[in-house]
């Protein structure tokens, strides 16, 4: 059985930080592709960092470039998420996902996913 953990959300202020954990089991997590995504309330789900296996290849969005950094430690079965300068437009809840080819961006790419965890920014 697949499961999916997120956690390691929270309410902080504007311009602190979080680090976000996503630990994986049920799959052989070191040839997934691993993603964050969040959903902010009444928007649909959006792209956040996509890390490829090895970790060497590592996509951002442009809200989430050179403030959030995403990281995984293949002998833990985890994904991080580093969360920096944080703002109240980054409230939502963020999922981790993980997919079975490419690198990619797309939802539906996705095999399995968490139930989020919900990250509240105020200002």
């Amino acid at each position: 059985q697949v499961q999916v953990a997120e956690s390691g959300g929270g309410l902080v202020q504007a311009g602190e930080s979080l680090r976000l954990s996503c630990a994986v089991s049920g799959i052989t997590y070191r040839t997934f592709v691993m993603s964050w995504f969040r959903q902010a309330p009444g928007k649909e789900r959006e792209f956040v960092a996509v890390i490829g296996w090895s970790g060497g290849t590592i996509l951002y969005s442009a809200s989430a470039k050179g403030r959030f950094t995403v990281s995984r430690d293949n002998a833990k079965n985890t994904v991080f998420l580093q969360m920096n300068s944080l703002k109240p437009e980054d409230t939502a809840v963020y999922y981790c996902a993980a997919a079975r080819g490419r690198l990619t961006r797309i939802e539906d790419e996705y095999d399995y996913w968490g139930q989020g965890t919900q990250v509240t920014v105020s200002s």
